[in-house]
């Protein structure tokens, strides 16, 4: 029997878990140490919406319909001379040593017919472009987003924390460069940090690094770093101590977000943020959460798409904005399709 979203109800599918019957929303991050099962949306800037459903089904196998924006309408914040520049400002402020690496993004946007469900975007991007951390989010008035993040923010286990930094982008894994590695090692070493403020003491590991992954017309490396939460944290603190994500910041990170600031004329919103899920149950709490990179979102009657890069001192202005290209290329496609 297929399954279907086919109203305009809130709703979320994570993986694949479906959330239905919405009961609460707060910003407090600390409410997902409670019972109950969660949604999480947290923006780049810090924002938090956690919103408890009733119940949580198998992934739906019916979606709306999706028209979305004529493929010539999108525009960037950044365009190609503004992105050059800022990549042209980071090398000099890694020449001074201010920072060591810095990401820097770009925001696609295009007008929406305010009928478009972005459920639908959903379906499109679930049977166009798979990932393994994607997610629906459909909360009127409050979030809309789809993503198709191939990336992993956190994942727990009751005391057992995971994250998997991606950084490097190539078309193969044949491709990877020693910028690409070099980037990588970086953001494992941020990780590694942030971890350690909630960790036990000696707990943090690095199972993986540079693991090279497969996923829809490009390649990444993905790098592994393991925990064991202090008795004494929950979400709240792991948040703080590691959110927004490293790989979408750079090194160090409270340097890289006030370059970041000082490039980007928009806010980032729920791309570069995280999406995911949470359960509490008997005072154990588990949960995955992804970075959310390859994300859209509704805001203001326009449809929203982040992309962008890491940039160290070997990177070239052309070289970043083709790699924001290869980024975007395939999943715009999808959207405008």
């Amino acid at each position: 029997m297929l399954t279907h979203v086919d109203d305009l109800d809130p709703v979320a599918v994570i993986g694949d878990r479906w959330f239905t019957g919405l009961r609460d929303v707060t910003s407090d991050v600390s409410a997902l140490d409670s019972a109950g099962s969660w949604i999480v949306v947290v923006v780049f800037e810090g924002e938090a919406v956690c919103a408890r459903f009733d119940r949580v089904l198998g992934a739906p196998t019916g979606w709306p319909a999706w028209s979305g924006p004529p493929a010539g309408a999108w525009s960037s914040s950044l365009d190609r001379d503004a992105f050059h520049k800022g990549v042209v400002d980071i090398r000099e402020a890694i020449a001074a040593g201010d920072v060591y690496e810095v990401n820097l993004c770009r925001v696609l946007s295009a007008p929406l017919s305010s009928a478009a469900d972005i459920a639908g975007l959903g379906g499109v991007l679930r049977v166009g472009n798979p990932s393994p951390y994607g997610a629906v989010v459909r909360l009127p008035g409050v979030v809309e987003l789809a993503s198709a993040s191939p990336e992993l923010f956190l994942r727990r286990e009751g005391d057992v924390v995971e994250s998997r930094p991606i950084k490097g982008t190539a078309p193969s894994g044949a491709a990877f460069t020693d910028k690409d590695r070099a980037e990588n090692v970086m953001i494992v070493d941020l990780v590694r940090n942030d971890l350690g403020r909630v960790c036990a003491y000696g707990s943090v590991s690095v199972p993986a690094l540079c693991a090279v992954e497969h996923h829809p017309g490009l390649d990444h490396l993905v790098s592994t770093v393991v925990g064991r939460l202090r008795p004494d944290a929950g979400w709240a603190e792991l948040l703080g101590a590691t959110f927004p994500p490293g790989s979408v910041t750079g090194a160090p990170k409270i340097a890289a977000l006030d370059t970041i600031r000082k490039l980007e004329p928009v806010r980032r919103g729920p791309y570069c943020g995280t999406v995911g899920w949470v359960h509490g149950s008997d005072g154990r709490s588990c949960g995955e959460l992804n970075v959310g990179i390859r994300t859209f979102w509704l805001e203001d009657g326009r449809l929203n798409f982040g992309t962008g890069g890491a940039v160290t001192w070997d990177s070239t202005p052309d070289g970043e904005w083709a790699e924001t290209e290869l980024k975007a290329s395939r999943l715009i496609a999808l959207a405008s399709g």
